[in-house]
């Protein structure tokens, strides 16, 4: 696959809310103790049984490729039944032999209906929209970060078969939408909404092109780094909030004002508004959420003060930057600089 340059992705966080869904499935396949260690080894932090700190990529990816060994399910503990060891690989190969992406989604579907008890992962092919649905098999509670993260991994898969990253029409999910819903933004470059009877992800059936050829080598790298190419977004096709991220992350940010995203997105200032209060933010937000991002990498590097964090994220001092930075994550600066320690 083409590498691209970093992007605002490479620091995107999500909240510990979100992340707790996974640490509470993985509590049924180890126990306290291992999953304690596990925890420690990616770089999390427990405070009884909840995590007391904003999950980065590189967390997420080092607690995924920990537990997914040690634990022999390569999901986790996310599905009745373990995924066992070098599953996904044979699902890369079934995939990389599809003449066609909506060939590749029917791979997809059947490799997983041989594995899961719980779930039907259901084709669906109406014309215009392609997609995947998840199909309760019997009665039992939804797993939210479950259900993510295997339609996650479908477009994952879709994009790096195809070689850039899949327009993604929209996604739903068969919860009521979680105090936490605005992290599913930095994971699906599509409108998300909640409450929906099946969990499901659709594509436009006009995006879904010809596969490229994927070598050997290229399938090996794609495991060995699961799952940090699927999880967050590229964002190269993306929502508008996602968009003025991206565009606040390659600009002089501190200086920059709603109406200078809009004119490069070229839109006005009001349709800009308009659309980001549909995708239930603002143009604040985004920055805020931005600053805290630049902040948690900052001080999990422990190569800048807080001092001088405060002042690179824009606070004419170090007070300020503490008052906002516990609003954000409820924790103080410190609490991450000595959760990286």
């Amino acid at each position: 696959m083409q590498i691209t340059p970093p992007d605002s992705a490479s620091l995107a966080t999500v909240s510990p809310e979100l992340a707790a869904d996974w640490i509470n499935a993985l509590q049924l396949c180890c126990t306290d103790e291992q999953l304690g260690s596990f925890l420690r080894r990616a770089g999390l932090q427990l405070s009884g049984r909840q995590l007391t700190h904003r999950v980065t990529l590189d967390q997420i990816v080092r607690l995924y490729q920990i537990t997914a060994v040690e634990t022999g399910d390569e999901m986790t503990g996310l599905w009745s039944r373990p995924v066992r060891p070098r599953a996904l690989q044979h699902l890369l190969t079934s995939v990389r032999e599809a003449s066609t992406l909506p060939a590749a989604l029917h791979r997809f579907s059947t490799f997983w209906n041989l594995l899961l008890d719980d779930y039907q992962v259901h084709l669906s092919e109406d014309g215009a929209i392609t997609g995947l649905q998840l199909v309760p098999r019997g009665e039992q509670p939804v797993q939210r970060f479950g259900h993510m993260l295997i339609l996650k991994l479908a477009h994952g898969l879709l994009s790096w078969l195809a070689g850039y990253e899949v327009p993604v029409r929209k996604v739903q999910f068969a919860f009521e939408r979680p105090a936490f819903a605005q992290d599913y933004a930095v994971i699906f470059p599509a409108p998300v909404s909640f409450g929906a009877p099946v969990s499901a992800i659709a594509f436009d059936a006009g995006s879904l092109g010809l596969p490229g050829p994927r070598s050997n080598a290229e399938l090996n790298d794609f495991l060995a780094r699961a799952p940090r190419d699927w999880i967050f977004t590229g964002f190269r096709e993306h929502t508008q909030s996602l968009k003025v991220r991206e565009f606040l992350y390659r600009t002089n940010w501190e200086n920059c004002h709603l109406a200078d995203a809009a004119q490069a997105l070229s839109v006005t200032p009001r349709t800009l508004m308009r659309r980001l209060d549909a995708e239930d933010t603002s143009f604040q937000a985004i920055k805020d959420g931005l600053r805290r991002d630049l902040a948690i990498r900052d001080l999990q590097s422990g190569l800048k003060s807080i001092e001088e964090i405060s002042q690179d994220t824009g606070f004419s001092s170090a007070a300020n930057f503490h008052r906002a930075f516990r609003r954000w994550t409820g924790a103080p600066p410190s609490a991450y600089r000595s959760a990286a320690s």
